[in-house]
């Protein structure tokens, strides 16, 4: 061949290959505009909500309400710590919540997040800005995979996939209650990723990528995982009924096997960290059973309409805008039949399923929730935007179904109109956005005719024009009505529920004086009570306050035994300031803090911080064989004293007259009083009242003293006339402080000489010849092994609900080690699932290969 001929040939295939490339690079800026859009349009609406309800980081009011304070904040400033080497404790406990708490089962239900590793990007001072940016980073990201998996279900334009991505990911779910609960977020990511996922099983394509994207969306948040799936299998279950590529029953039945061996390895995939969550719920302090009540009809039409709130009623709002869409699909004939007819089945299926009891439970893994009874709102807003899409993919709808639809919306909102979940803005929202809505349809329709028109050269910028127009009208009703939306649900959360304060001087002053008195593992520091909850993960130290949904039941138990007050029903036990306490839990130094000014939403906390060091038995302490002669009984004085080994307190049999206790205790003792179900104030003759709070079941008021006895030693406690009396039969105790010193010094010289903690592992040194039980300050909860001297590590038992080692007298050291239950199962589990995924992986390589 002449050499001219083979250079053109060449040459031909050189700009073959880079318009193929050309090509390939449109393509993949095409499928990006629609997510890259939804990610920019959301991010820019969330922070607008923000700041309109001038919440922080855009304006000076705290959003720490609930559970973001008291849970989320303080975990991911310990999870940013942790990350950069700064705790004591490792993957495995948590040495400052609870006496030692089961760190891994805590990191797979708030912290295993992807997202959640941008806490390290942030300075410790921060971390609340640190929480927003994960917040809205993981909303952005649901916007982005929502408008992703539009295009795959069906072709359409990109500037209403980006929208209804938006909408979808800015629903009146997240605004209300995703957005103060991150880790639920994970859900809304994950439900188009699972669909995706589903599509990809439909039509036989990415078998590995599939499994892969499961595990990371059930290792991210299992809870919410768990419904994302269900509503995928949903979406899965419409589109093999309706879709054409699917018309048979045999690749009907071949796209539901693929999928379910994709969603069966990866939850396989997952499991070390999910097993280890589900055991520990397993011995998580319970709740009380809540019965499900499904919400007045009226309230669940009303959470469509913007600008409701409300935990008693699924939050459903996407936009007017996508709502009307949605509901033109059944009335839309450019649609086939079976898409309306599966469409809409599954929207009214799913709707009635969050009113029913048998669904409820279903949707919930067979629990009922405390709190939020509807956490699974978020996937019937899902396949509203899915409806919504398929509705306008290919073409806007014609009047007809547009009018059907926005005559049933109208019958929905004066159906609702007379809802307590009504705002004052709800119905001025809700008219502007229709009003804008259908100021774009008519437009819209026109760009459509034109677009199917043959366009005269004159006409083309005008045609051009239009949609424009209308994408713009569409965009700011969804954006105006969304913002109005997320200021006011976070107004009138703010002004509903229980908040925390922002971080601020109070817990900083309370960090440094913890980080100076550290002395782990000698000692024990308790920082005391800071505002907000979980205080030791914010500020350091190791103490008792500890909010968990995984906290144990033992854990609980045993605290609130001894005097210690809790509150969420029990998950969520508080600091003791009580001297005997302190030496049970050798808290050698504990911080006590006095706010300088009222604590308030606007403002930053500030307090003085002081710091009191005392003796106390070491962390591993040694009891004689057999039981102390203590005072008898259930009260939490005798508990203390069974525990401690000694008689440390008297228990006088107050008299009661009215609203007075009256009793005799020795002369200078220090007066405790005991009343976890009490509601009210006590005072000792010529002291201060002293608030108690209890709540049965959710508040546990906690032992506090009300003053030192008078010389002649008798006591009168006045009890406030506004408290609800409902006494212990042992509500009195008289601390003579000589008896505790004597108890102390006996324990710290029968204790261990020296201990050493690493991680999840405590070793202590005993004195030669010890006898009876080893006793380490911590409460014995599941996972715990221990050994005396050389012998096999075996599950620890327990003294009075701490962990205990038996000892003969011929071993000289004890070690300890905590592994989360469900670690090796789990960890088998795995590596099936890893070995069921290379067995899927190589005959598809082969496959594609040939």
């Amino acid at each position: 061949m002449p050499p001219a001929v083979e250079a053109a040939r060449a040459e031909d295939e050189t700009v073959r290959d880079e318009t193929e490339r050309h090509r390939g690079d449109e393509r993949r800026f095409a499928v990006l505009r629609a997510p890259a859009a939804a990610a920019l349009l959301t991010a820019v609406l969330f922070c607008l909500a923000t700041r309109l309800s001038r919440t922080y980081p855009f304006g000076p009011v705290t959003r720490n309400t609930v559970d973001l304070g008291q849970q989320y904040l303080p975990f991911h400033a310990y999870w940013r710590a942790f990350l950069l080497g700064e705790t004591h404790g490792d993957a495995f406990l948590n040495w400052n919540s609870g006496f030692g708490s089961n760190f891994l089962g805590d990191i797979g239900t708030y912290l295993s997040s992807p997202f959640d590793l941008l806490v390290v990007l942030f300075p410790a001072d921060r971390v609340e800005l640190a929480l927003y940016v994960v917040t809205a980073a993981k909303i952005t990201a649901a916007a982005a995979a929502m408008a992703l998996l539009l295009p795959r279900l069906r072709p359409g334009p990109w500037p209403v996939a980006a929208v209804l991505g938006t909408a979808y990911a800015l629903s009146g779910w997240t605004l209300d209650h995703g957005s103060t609960v991150p880790m639920w977020l994970d859900g809304l990511v994950a439900l188009p990723l699972l669909c995706l996922v589903g599509e990809w099983a439909r039509t036989g394509r990415r078998p590995v990528l599939g499994p892969l994207v499961v595990a990371l969306a059930w290792i991210a948040n299992f809870y919410t995982a768990y419904m994302a799936t269900l509503g995928a299998a949903v979406v899965l279950a419409v589109r093999l009924l309706t879709a054409e590529e699917t018309a048979d029953a045999r690749r009907r039945l071949a796209g539901a096997l693929r999928a379910a061996r994709s969603v069966l390895i990866g939850i396989g995939l997952a499991a070390p960290l999910v097993l280890v969550v589900f055991l520990a719920t397993k011995v998580a302090d319970p709740t009380p059973a809540t019965v499900f009540a499904p919400a007045p009809w009226t309230d669940l039409l009303a959470r469509f309409l913007p600008a409701t709130a409300s935990v008693a009623s699924p939050a459903l709002f996407i936009g007017t805008p996508a709502l009307v869409l949605a509901l033109t699909l059944p009335f839309n004939r450019a649609v086939a039949p079976r898409v309306r007819a599966g469409w809409t089945t599954a929207i009214v299926l799913v709707t009635l399923s969050l009113q029913w009891e048998p669904t409820h439970l279903l949707w919930h893994a067979g629990a009922s929730p405390n709190g939020i009874p509807y956490r699974q709102a978020f996937v019937l807003c899902g396949l509203l935007v899915v409806a919504a899409w398929f509705s306008v993919a290919r073409g806007v709808p014609r009047p007809a179904p547009l009018l059907a639809g926005a005559a049933l919306l109208g019958a929905l909102a004066w159906t609702a109109r007379g809802s307590a979940d009504i705002d004052r803005w709800t119905f001025p929202a809700f008219g502007t956005a229709a009003l804008l809505a259908l100021a774009a349809a008519p437009l819209a329709l026109a760009a459509d005719r034109r677009g199917h028109a043959r366009v005269r050269p004159g006409r083309a910028p005008r045609a051009r024009v239009l949609p424009v127009l209308a994408v713009v009208l569409l965009v700011a009703a969804q954006a105006g009505e969304t913002a109005v939306s997320g200021k006011r649900i976070e107004e009138q959360r703010r002004g509903e529920v229980s908040w925390s304060p922002r971080v601020g001087p109070w817990q900083e002053t309370a960090a440094a004086e913890t980080d100076r008195a550290d002395a782990w593992p000698r000692f024990r520091t308790d920082p005391g009570e800071v505002p907000g909850g979980n205080d030791v993960l914010l500020v350091g130290g190791q103490g008792a306050d500890y909010y968990s949904s995984l906290t144990s039941d033992v854990t609980s138990r045993t605290l609130a035994s001894l005097g210690f007050g809790h509150y969420a029903k029990g998950r969520h036990p508080v600091s003791l300031d009580n001297p005997v306490a302190d030496a049970l839990f050798s808290i050698g130094t504990r911080l006590r803090s006095r706010p300088t000014e009222p604590v308030r939403q606007d403002a930053l906390p500030r307090a003085t911080v002081t710091a009191t060091t005392t003796p106390v038995p070491p962390l591993v302490t040694v009891r004689p064989a057999g039981r102390p002669a203590t005072h008898p009984g259930d009260s939490a004085f005798a508990r203390q004293e069974r525990l401690l080994g000694a008689d440390v307190y008297e228990l006088p049999a107050p008299r009661r007259t009215g609203h007075t206790l009256t009793a005799r205790c020795p002369a200078g003792s220090q007066v405790w009083f005991w009343a976890p179900e009490y509601r009210g104030t006590a005072a000792l003759a010529g002291e201060r009242p002293v608030d108690f709070d209890g709540k049965p079941p959710s508040v546990r008021a906690p032992m506090q003293a009300l003053g030192t006895a008078p010389d002649s030693g008798a006591v009168r406690i006045d009890l406030g006339p506004e408290g609800t009396v409902r006494l212990p039969r042992e509500p009195v105790g008289c601390l003579v402080r000589a008896r505790l010193d004597s108890a102390v010094r006996q324990l710290t010289a029968d204790g261990a000489t020296r201990v050493r903690a690493t991680g999840h592992t405590v070793t202590a040194e005993l004195p030669p010849g010890s006898r009876g039980v080893a006793v380490l300050a911590a409460p014995r909860i599941s996972g715990w092994r221990c050994a005396a001297g050389d012998a096999d590590a075996r599950p620890a038992r327990a003294y009075e609900g701490l962990v205990a080692v038996p000892l003969d007298g011929r071993a000289d050291t004890v070690s300890c080690s905590f592994r989360p239950p469900g670690l090796k199962l789990g960890g088998a589990v795995g590596a099936a699932a890893l070995l069921a995924l290379a067995a899927t992986w190589f005959p598809h390589r082969r496959r594609a290969r040939r």
